[in-house]
């Protein structure tokens, strides 16, 4: 799933799906751009790219607190079934973004939000409604097979159907489309708005169920005429 505005290219992608591979490493060779953001933030590319090792689970909980310790321990399970169905592992695309970056030589940069930060908020919003009706929800995808609700989980969702799933997150998570969704969807379009100004050409890797609220937020900003310089921001 590709969206161009301004000088920023976004390849939106499904962190379980082959095709999202193919599609990161195509639109980079093709684009050329002068940077690459990924929806990464420090800790999880680290972890992800160098192997770091997680802290333990009590000093985790103490910082990020035990509903959203659970809620990330879920998410990563569930990536992996996922994964097993689609045979890709989690974040494979993201990199596939960093490896193709560095050997094109095209810097990088990191725009999401802290995990520590978006976990510590799921614990202190997420309501009892809302942590019941995930438990249950939890338990259908545990006999999930590869067709699920309508869709192919191999594939990067449409639009269209993108659209839906996200409009059922906001009605039935409120609380957690707030904290994964449009904050997230508002840091990282801060980010994307410093890199394009400072930049000719953007490539952007985030997961597709952000492309709307970010560029409906960076339409917002004020936008240069004159031409962007081409600076390379530091990591």
């Amino acid at each position: 799933m590709l969206r161009r505005f301004k000088n920023i290219v976004f390849v939106g992608t499904s962190h379980v799906s082959k095709d999202s591979l193919t599609e990161v490493e195509k639109t980079i060779l093709k684009e050329k751009p002068n940077m690459v953001a990924i929806e990464l933030d420090k800790d999880r590319f680290l972890t992800m790219i160098h192997k770091r090792k997680k802290g333990s689970a009590l000093k985790a909980i103490r910082q990020i607190g035990i509903k959203g310790y659970t809620f990330g321990i879920l998410g990563a399970w569930l990536e992996k079934k996922i994964s097993k169905v689609t045979k890709s592992s989690p974040g494979a695309e993201m990199k596939q973004a960093i490896k193709i970056a560095k050997k094109e030589n095209i810097p990088i940069a990191l725009i999401d939000k802290d995990i520590k930060l978006t976990l510590k908020g799921i614990s202190k919003n997420i309501t009892w409604k809302e942590k019941i009706r995930f438990v249950r929800e939890f338990l259908k995808v545990l006999f999930m097979k590869n067709k699920h609700r309508g869709f192919d989980i191999s594939k990067v969702p449409t639009e269209e159907k993108i659209s839906e799933l996200t409009k059922q997150l906001k009605v039935f998570y409120p609380s957690l489309y707030k904290v994964l969704i449009t904050e997230r969807d508002i840091h990282m379009s801060k980010g994307l708005y410093k890199i394009a100004r400072d930049n000719t050409k953007v490539v952007a890797v985030v997961g597709a169920g952000h492309i709307n609220g970010i560029t409906n937020l960076l339409k917002k900003q004020e936008w240069s005429k004159k031409k962007q310089t081409g600076k390379k921001l530091n990591q």
